[in-house]
């Protein structure tokens, strides 16, 4: 049993060393995409619609962060590690899922929601997705 738990540490502590690969940023892209959970933009009609754009992640926190959390479980309190886990899933899709709308070279990403589903234990998918579009500014007429 304690040969098990070895191995298991030292490829927790072996895959916690390891950068993450690159495109998997949890920070917020900067983009010149405007998004939104609606179906419409004030000012703007939308000319195009180019398709579902998606972005998805499974994640997980390091096994040290789990065990901190199994503790403030049974002591109560917010349970930050999976809070965090969830912010950077969520930046990950999210990003994932601007990258699908400008390869597209959309406008806009409208109607964009979010999924989340567990996987196993403490791993966590979230779905970022939504519609992409063209748009141009509206014009405003005006009534004499």
């Amino acid at each position: 049993m304690s040969g098990i738990l070895l191995v298991l540490l030292s490829v927790a502590l072996d895959q916690k060393s390891k950068p993450e690969p690159t495109g998997l940023t949890d920070g917020v892209v900067q983009t010149n995409l405007i998004i939104s959970n609606t179906d419409q933009i004030a000012g703007y009609k939308v000319v195009d619609t180019l398709g579902v754009v998606k972005g998805h992640t499974i994640y997980a926190i390091w096994i040290g962060n789990d065990l901190s959390a199994l503790v403030r479980l049974i002591l109560g309190g917010e349970l930050t590690e999976y809070t965090d886990m969830m912010g950077k899933a969520r930046n990950i899709a999210s990003n994932r899922m601007i990258k699908d709308a400008e390869i597209l070279e959309a406008d806009a990403i409208i109607n964009v929601r979010y999924m989340t589903t567990s996987v196993v234990g403490s791993a966590a998918e979230l779905l970022a997705y939504g519609t992409a579009v063209k748009i141009e500014k509206k014009r405003i007429k005006l009534y004499k």
